[in-house]
């Protein structure tokens, strides 16, 4: 716990700083919502084609969530999605051929199933 996963527009492979992304989310992570840094866990997952509307041509997609064990409020959540916003637009760079990037993040409660091990 954390687990973060970061799916994203095959357009945005080259101008999408996802190491660096990443690395700066984590301590936002452990500062807003009460994690250990040795926790957070990030994977990014591209995707190869994506459809906006009618238009195939000219959007990325790129969307965030970020699993949690539950206890954070309402606000420490939108709190969160915020710094996620903000991170990505510090770490995605104009894209030729992208003339919009849809940008979501979302802070859901890992179910109490969840279980992990380290080795």
């Amino acid at each position: 716990m954390p687990q973060i996963t970061v799916d994203y527009s095959d357009a945005l492979d080259l101008t999408f700083d996802r190491r660096g992304f990443a690395l700066a989310l984590h301590p936002v992570v452990v500062e807003t919502a009460a994690a250990r840094i040795e926790a957070c866990k990030t994977r990014f997952r591209l995707t190869e084609t994506n459809v906006v509307g009618a238009e195939v041509d000219g959007h990325a997609v790129v969307h965030v969530t970020l699993a949690l064990l539950p206890g954070r409020t309402d606000e420490t959540k939108a709190k969160l999605t915020e710094a996620v916003l903000e991170l990505l637009r510090q770490h995605i760079e104009p894209t030729d051929g992208v003339s919009t990037v849809h940008a979501s993040a979302e802070v859901r409660d890992l179910d109490p199933s969840y279980r992990k091990y380290e080795k």
